[in-house]
């Protein structure tokens, strides 16, 4: 699905500031990869993200996408292309929905997504398309269509956003610590709805967690990222075995010194 070939991102090169955030990072993920990815803040999960989705252009190396049999190169691509087949999800639940615009309207624009021009009207068979896919989240916004979204909770508008990204049909998923401005119920909540849906539309996922018990559970595969680079890649059947203990053990083996981040450990 998509290959990641020596990467490179160096942030004000030749500045007193200069930060070389991603090193040489090879990856290739498969369609229908789970994959958590930990590390400790400033290890470079966020900034690969910002790679593949092209919010930043690295400073070497190439990011290749394979659809069917076609592998292309899209490492000069713009964002908003690569937009239209890379769905991400963030922290802050506010950021995927409008607000001030109505819950029909916000999965519009959504629905939209990929198509040249606007010419598809919202008429009484796309509404009964919507509520349909929002009976799923099973918090009744089927029966809001016309309010805004600024009305809704922290946890409905995450669950909205995951779901109306499920429904644009992305080649990649990336989901950028998606559960952790919510609250203990609402993080749970959201987690099973991301569960659920990678298994019902077979979705390739990536996703960031502080969570550990959420790497080790979910998913056929964990990354562990530190300094830039990818310092573990581990299978569904070797992950089965690990607890939180050894992951860090391992941390300690690779880099010789501790994990700098308890909330890895406590998540």
């Amino acid at each position: 699905m998509v290959r990641i070939e020596n990467l490179d991102m160096v942030f004000n090169r030749g500045t007193p500031d200069e930060n070389h955030a991603l090193k040489n990072v090879r990856l290739t993920v498969q369609a229908g990869d789970f994959i958590t990815l930990i590390g400790s803040n400033g290890a470079g999960k966020s900034t690969l993200y910002n790679a593949i989705a092209g919010t930043y252009l690295p400073t070497a190396g190439r990011i290749l996408v394979r659809d069917e049999e076609t592998e292309r190169d899209i490492t000069r691509e713009a964002e908003y292309k690569r937009a239209r087949y890379i769905g991400r999800i963030f922290q802050n639940p506010l950021l995927g929905t409008a607000g001030k615009m109505s819950l029909e309207h916000n999965m519009m624009i959504c629905h939209k997504k990929g198509y040249k021009g606007l010419r598809i009207s919202l008429n009484q068979k796309m509404r009964d398309y919507f509520r349909e896919n929002l009976r799923t989240l099973g918090m009744g916004l089927e029966n809001r269509l016309n309010d805004n979204v600024e009305l809704f909770s922290g946890g409905q508008r995450q669950a909205l956003t995951l779901l109306m990204t499920v429904m644009s049909k992305p080649a990649l998923l990336l989901l950028d610590e998606h559960t952790a401005a919510l609250d203990p119920r609402n993080a749970e909540m959201i987690m099973d709805l991301t569960l659920r849906f990678a298994a019902d539309y077979r979705l390739t996922v990536m996703m960031i967690t502080h969570n550990m018990a959420h790497a080790l559970e979910a998913g056929n595969r964990l990354l562990m990222m530190d300094g830039g680079e990818i310092i573990l890649d581990i299978d569904a059947a070797e992950k089965a075995k690990l607890s939180t203990g050894d992951i860090v053990q391992r941390f300690k083996d690779i880099k010789n010194r501790e994990l700098a981040n308890d909330e890895m450990l406590l998540g």
